[in-house]
C-alpha cells in the first residue's frame, strides 16, 4: 500500500477541484455571456432595490454571471463576466482564486461590482484587471446593509452582491480573488 505524503494530498485535492471547474478557454461565446451577464444584473436590480439605486450612479457594472466554486480542504473559484459603461459592453474579465481550510462542495453563484468612482474604473482598466482586497475598497453588500444603503450613504470605490446561489458549500466572499481582462 502506497502512503502519500501531506504535500502530495494537498496538491492531489487541489488538482480535483480544479478539474471540476469550467476552464475559461471554454467559456461560453462573448454574445451569450453578455446576454447571461445582463440577465443576471437584471435578476439582482429587479429584487435587491440597493442594488437598483446604485446601477443609476455607478460608473461601471462588472458582472459575473456563473462563478463556479469548488474545493475539500484546497478550492477554488473561476467565472467569465463583462464590464459594462452606460449600458455598453466595455470588456470581458475573468475572476478566479484558490483558498484552503475547512471546506468541502460545490456550488455556483453570480455576483456584480458597482464601481462608484473614475478611481476604481481606473484600477481595473488601467491594470487589466485587480486583485480584490488591493487598491479600491470593496463593500461586500449582505441583506442588512442593502437594506440601509442609500447612494447619499455610498461613500466606497466598489458594492460586491453575491446572489444566485446554488449548491453545497459553505462560506462565500470575493476577498483575494484576480480579476483580469480576457483577451480580445
Amino acid at each position: 500500500m502506497t502512503t502519500h505524503s501531506p504535500i502530495t494530498k494537498l496538491l492531489l485535492t487541489a488538482a480535483a477541484a480544479f478539474a471540476l471547474m469550467p476552464a475559461t478557454a471554454l467559456a461560453a461565446d462573448r454574445a451569450a455571456l453578455e446576454k447571461d451577464a445582463r440577465a443576471a444584473l437584471q435578476t439582482l436590480t429587479g429584487s435587491v432595490p440597493a442594488a437598483k439605486s446604485l446601477s443609476g450612479s455607478a460608473r461601471a457594472v462588472l458582472v459575473f454571471p456563473t462563478v463556479t466554486k469548488a474545493g475539500l480542504g484546497v478550492g477554488g473559484q473561476t467565472g467569465d463576466g463583462v464590464l459594462f459603461k452606460q449600458g455598453k459592453v466595455a470588456g470581458y474579465y475573468n475572476t478566479s482564486g484558490a483558498s484552503y481550510g475547512l471546506q468541502a462542495g460545490v456550488q455556483q453563484f453570480s455576483y456584480a461590482m458597482f464601481m462608484m468612482n473614475d478611481k476604481a474604473v481606473s484600477a481595473l482598466t488601467a491594470n487589466e484587471g485587480f486583485e480584490v482586497g488591493v487598491g479600491p475598497s470593496v463593500v461586500v453588500m449582505d441583506e442588512g446593509k442593502a437594506k440601509t444603503m442609500t447612494t447619499t450613504t455610498a461613500k466606497d470605490d466598489i458594492y460586491a452582491f453575491i446572489y444566485g446561489q446554488k449548491g453545497l458549500m459553505a462560506g462565500l466572499g470575493v476577498q483575494g480573488n484576480k480579476i483580469t481582462r480576457l483577451k480580445d
